[in-house]
Parts: structure tokens; sequence; C-alpha cells
């Protein structure tokens, strides 16, 4: 049963199998040549980044050719930036380099609404990068000293809360670890 569903996870999703390393490539692209210090080098990638993520999730819906989790996307990123937006002009708290609108981080609440989209949707083999990707994206913001901490969680849960409210999953074959500590295995599923 393992290696049916291991084989035909090739034949469901060929075309975001290699999320992970398209990522690596598009970060490489970016940051070589980049004559800078290592903090500044953080912030071009974590400025890239904040691109790359939602131009993921809305790329996962046109190869997926999933219409309803376009509209999903659209509707979890409006909300998500509306909030932002709003919550960034009636604060418009202090930066810690001395700009103004700090609180909440965009670059956050735009990356983490695209990881929790990914995830919602498309399930956690490719969440899980988006995650990750998204909590780079949130540090390199505290790291160039953009945002303070409180910033980029503001921003983190104002993304995850959009997406999930509009995010449902995709209706298609996916395949999950399965365990309750008496066996292991791989659970093969399909939402109808």
């Amino acid at each position: 049963m393992a290696k049916y569903a291991i084989q035909n996870n090739r034949n469901i999703k060929p075309h975001t199998r290699h999320f992970p390393s398209l990522l690596v490539a598009l970060i490489l692209c970016f940051t070589i040549g980049v004559d800078a210090r290592a903090s500044d080098v953080v912030e071009i990638v974590g400025d890239v980044l904040q691109y790359v993520l939602p131009a993921t999730a809305a790329g996962m819906t046109l190869v997926c050719k999933d219409g309803k989790g376009a509209w999903q996307f659209g509707g979890s990123a409006a909300l998500t930036l509306g909030v932002t937006y709003i919550l960034k002009y009636t604060v418009d708290e202090t930066r810690p380099n001395g700009g103004s609108q700090s609180f909440p981080s965009t670059h956050a609440s735009i990356s983490f609404s695209s990881a929790e989209f990914i995830r919602k949707r498309y399930g956690w083999e490719y969440g899980v990068p988006a995650y990750v990707t998204a909590t780079f994206v949130a540090y390199s913001r505290v790291e160039s000293r953009d945002h303070y901490t409180h910033d980029v969680i503001a921003g983190a849960l104002i993304g995850i809360v959009s997406s999930y409210i509009f995010t449902t999953p995709f209706k298609g074959w996916r395949i999950q670890p399965d365990t309750d500590g008496r066996y292991w295995g791989v659970r093969l599923s399909c939402n109808w």
C-alpha cells in the first residue's frame, strides 16, 4: 500500500514536487554577486521571498487548475492586506530604524497568508517549506531593524487567520503520514 501511494504521488502533482529546489534556486539567483554585509543579504532575500511566496501560491492554483483556490487566495490576501494597512495607518508605530508605520509587518502578513493558504489548500508537504520561508521573511524584517518582533508576530497572525478563514482543502488525492504510536504508514485519501 505505501509503495503504491508513493508511486501515485508522483502522478498526482509532479508540477509541485520540486517546490523546495525551485525556492533555493530563486534565492541563489537573487543573492549571488551581492557584495554586502550578511544582514544586508538577509534583508534582500527576505524582500524577494515576500513576493515569491504569494507568486508560488497563485502559481499552484494555476498549475492545479484550481479556480476555487485562486478565489480563496485572492480573498485571503485582500483581507490580510486590508487589515494590515488599516492597522499600519491607525497605530503608526515608529520602526527600530526611525521610520514610521512599523505595526504590523506587511512582509510577514502576506508571507504567512500565502504559507497558510498553501498548507490548508494543498497539505503539509507543501506547507512546511512555505512556513519555513515565511518564518525567514519575518526574521529578515527584525534582523534588518525594519520591525520589532511583535510587528512580525502580529503580521503572521493576521495572515494565518485570514487564510484559515477563506481556505478549504483542495478536492483531490492527498498523501499523508499516519501514525498512532503502535504503527506507522502512509494514508492515501481523496476529498470529494
